[in-house]
């Protein structure tokens, strides 16, 4: 099968996810399976593929047209620039996450030795970046789940970062030092916004990471706030924009969409 064979075979079977979504997905493919960047798709469309790359991509398809992230097909997911370990254990990093750790990091960019606690670290993401993106930062990275944190901790071995990750419940945890730094995506998604989630999403990424009862919406949150009181220079939330107006006292940051995506809390 040549290159321009299985292009047109995946546009076809894809046709059903949009032809944006087709196309963007053909390129991961591209990338993944065949090792063939998009130019080099279009230089050489009758280059001759190894047999064994049609099934693995047909199998790669099947799953995706069965509802299973992308992500976890392949098993990584990009984050920051950095290519990150991704399994159904951990939730799938999105870019309203990345535009979190921009902020952070434009801000503090010329701060070296921040102390530092991601709380809900799930695949180390956050931490991760801002390890590689600051100058010398002192890392923790915490979360309830051992899944998780193996997840985590494989991804900082093979970025090349230091880490002190802790298995602890960010709801009733106490903080042993101070920290520079407070920074947590938690679960914010409310048990009734579920009915209009992706089928994927709510089939197949971890519940715990995801979902708040909407009776206490701000638990994670407000646990934060409680926990680290005097412990910590500054406060970084991803929040439901749903949520934004609960956030009393707090710089209040759009996302790229427009929507109340942050909530940041800087006595300074």
């Amino acid at each position: 099968m040549t290159v321009a064979e299985l292009s047109t075979r995946l546009r076809n079977r894809l046709a059903p996810l949009g032809q944006g979504e087709a196309r963007a997905i053909e390129r991961i493919i591209f990338e993944d399976i065949a090792m063939m960047r998009p130019v080099d798709v279009v230089v050489n469309p009758d280059r001759e593929l190894p047999p064994f790359i049609a099934p693995k991509v047909d199998a790669v398809v099947n799953r995706l047209l069965a509802g299973e992230p992308l992500q976890y097909i392949l098993g990584h997911a990009r984050f920051c620039g950095l290519d990150l370990e991704v399994t159904p254990d951990v939730l799938i990093p999105r870019p309203e996450t990345e535009e979190l750790v921009d902020v952070i990091v434009s801000r503090y960019a010329q701060h070296p030795d921040l102390r530092i606690i991601d709380l809900g670290t799930g695949s180390g993401a956050i931490a991760i970046a801002l390890a590689r993106a600051l100058r010398f930062p002192i890392v923790t990275a915490v979360d309830i789940s051992e899944n998780a944190l193996d997840v985590a901790r494989r991804n900082a071995a093979a970025h090349r970062v230091k880490i002190d990750f802790v298995h602890a419940d960010m709801l009733t945890m106490s903080p042993d030092r101070d920290y520079d730094i407070v920074v947590s995506n938690p679960p914010y998604v409310l048990d009734s916004e579920r009915s209009a989630m992706e089928t994927a999403v709510v089939d197949h990424e971890p519940h715990t990471a995801l979902f708040v009862p909407d009776a206490d919406p701000m638990k994670f949150y407000n646990a934060t706030l409680r926990n680290f009181s005097g412990r910590t220079g500054a406060i970084y939330f991803e929040i439901n924009p749903l949520c934004a107006d609960r956030f009393k006292g707090a710089e209040i940051i759009r996302d790229i969409h427009g929507k109340n995506r942050f909530a940041i809390y800087d006595p300074a």
